[in-house]
């Protein structure tokens, strides 16, 4: 699969999760885990792998150094909704945010920065080796968070 459709894969499934997490009433502590396990997860595939590849071109480099910025922001969220009651209306409130956030995120990419590096700067084999090396560490990232 290639960097970006796995990208936009892990994008879908966050989307949902957020979705389900909003509607739900029980189980909203191991959905919530399963959102921060993906959202931490997608972050470090793109910070360590997908940025790298794509930060030093001209067309880029604004877009990835606010990403960095914006997967900050999304892990000091992450962080705080960890620590905080899931049955209170603060916790909701703090998920909203997280969830804007990452709507914001992901608008962005999918809008400006996919399009600019498919277009501009990675070839179709480089992204496809570039989604091969996501896929492996993003497997073993998952399999680490389910033994932790």
């Amino acid at each position: 699969m290639d960097a970006i459709d796995l990208l936009k894969q892990d994008h879908r499934k966050v989307e949902k999760l957020f979705s389900e997490i909003e509607k739900s009433k029980d189980g909203r502590d191991r959905l919530f885990t399963e959102l921060a396990t993906e959202l931490t997860v997608h972050a470090e595939i793109e910070e360590q792998l997908f940025y790298p590849a794509v930060q030093n071109a001209k067309q880029t480099h604004d877009l990835v150094l606010e990403s960095f910025e914006e997967h900050k922001q999304v892990k000091m969220v992450l962080a705080d909704l960890e620590k905080t009651d899931k049955s209170t209306d603060t916790w909701r409130a703090r998920l909203k945010v997280l969830m804007e956030d990452v709507q914001h995120h992901v608008k962005e990419e999918e809008t400006e920065l996919f399009p600019k590096v498919k277009e501009k700067i990675l070839s179709r084999d480089e992204l496809e080796t570039l989604g091969q090396r996501m896929e492996a560490m993003k497997a073993r990232q998952l399999a680490a968070a389910d033994r932790g």
